[in-house]
């Protein structure tokens, strides 16, 4: 079956066949410690007995009805999310792509409804513009999905190929963390303002709090509307719900994924204040959007996700793991840094590897002598450690003896 399923991924050969919390199991046995839990999906592990039981309940019930319908889950979940995360409306989508492109047609509108008078901007003016407000703002970097307009907004070049030529114009990137580029970075042409909070794909890269407060300043003075890219940050994996919220910069838009539904694919975005009445009936759409098994299963994410001291410990789990690997003091970890339960580690050269692709290869190996580890990687020299949420002190202390065995 691995021949015929096209490996856009690059997959390794190993084939699992189950898991339970942060341990998965291959068709020979092998166990390994899961510090990717699916790119950051899996955020109540394997076999998470609450799910389980929502999922199974929920498939005996209803798993999808049409748009032109709601369903008494997907109001209560959009309740529960709305009135914990502070927004005003919602739309249901299928992936983290679909959540940013949802943000990226609703920025565009607000734009168009701004230069031709229609509503008022972010700093207060209503009138006619014979300029267009189209271009959104993103930095370099950044990482925002694989579809052709989501990939225009990722600042990394390597996202660009020729192959997938044309793309769509009305993208521009800064440098994160540059007070001197934001002197220039907003004008009247400009509708939004995108960012990730960490950014994941782009190595793990930490955002300063108060440039984001500046920046996003900076955006609405000129008209433009702010968006915060959570769909691996949100959720709870940087140890509070949303990212942005530790940031402080109050974003009009938010998108999820990843986390949302434990697995199920599943995106949102949620808007508020001036962006919560640009969308509407007919605007943006989608077949499978906030179908009843989905939902059902966010429902139960977010309320465990509510349990008290749950995101304390994502923090706490998140700082042993960086501490820990800092006081082994070796020569090849150069950088180690992240926020709660997302966390990079720069390495160099040496010997017995040349990459993290390698040391990636090589933590999945040590499976043939024992327990092996999943790692993913965020550059040719970043590890990325993306754990479930729900792992524990033991099973992060056997993944950590075998990224040190590796690096030693």
């Amino acid at each position: 079956m691995e021949k015929n399923v096209v490996n856009n991924f690059g997959s390794f050969d190993v084939i699992f066949e189950k898991g339970n919390g942060s341990t998965l199991t291959d068709i020979n046995g092998k166990n390994y410690i899961d510090f990717v839990s699916g790119i950051g999906v899996n955020c109540l592990g394997h076999n998470h007995p609450e799910l389980v039981k929502t999922l199974q309940n929920q498939v005996a019930k209803q798993i999808h009805i049409s748009n032109y319908y709601v369903s008494d889950i997907g109001l209560k979940y959009a309740k529960n999310l709305l009135e914990t995360t502070g927004y005003d409306k919602v739309y249901f989508g299928n992936s983290g792509a679909e959540a940013n492109e949802a943000a990226i047609k609703l920025a565009r509108k607000y734009g168009y409804l701004v230069s031709t008078g229609k509503m008022a901007s972010t700093n207060g003016t209503c009138a006619v513009s014979d300029k267009k407000r189209n271009v959104i703002v993103t930095l370099e970097k950044s990482f925002h999905g694989r579809t052709i307009a989501t990939l225009c907004a990722t600042g990394q070049d390597k996202f660009h190929p020729e192959c997938f030529a044309p793309y769509p114009e009305g993208f521009r990137t800064i440098k994160a963390n540059d007070y001197d580029c934001l002197e220039s970075a907003f004008d009247e042409t400009v509708c939004a303002f995108m960012l990730e909070c960490v950014q994941g794909e782009g190595g793990v890269n930490l955002v300063d709090a108060e440039w984001a407060k500046a920046a996003a300043e900076a955006a609405r003075k000129a008209g433009a509307i702010v968006i915060a890219d959570e769909v691996q940050t949100g959720m709870g994996r940087t140890g509070s719900l949303l990212a942005s919220t530790d940031l402080g910069f109050d974003p009009e838009v938010v998108t999820l994924a990843k986390g949302i539904a434990a697995g199920v694919p599943m995106g949102a975005c949620i808007y508020k204040g001036i962006a919560k009445d640009v969308f509407v009936a007919g605007d943006h759409q989608s077949t499978f959007a906030g179908n009843p098994l989905a939902v059902a299963a966010a429902e139960t994410v977010l309320n465990i996700l509510k349990e008290k001291e749950f995101l304390e410990n994502v923090a706490t789990m998140g700082e042993y793991i960086r501490n820990t690997v800092k006081s082994w003091n070796l020569p090849c970890v150069k950088e180690v840094r992240g926020k709660g339960l997302m966390i990079g580690i720069d390495i160099e050269e040496t010997s017995k590897f040349a990459t993290a692709g390698e040391v990636q290869k090589m933590c999945l190996a040590a499976a043939e002598n024992g327990t092996g580890l999943c790692i993913s990687t965020a550059g040719v020299k970043t590890l990325r450690f993306l754990p479930p949420l729900v792992i524990t002190k033991a099973e992060v202390d056997t993944g950590l003896e075998i990224l040190k065995s590796i690096l030693s």
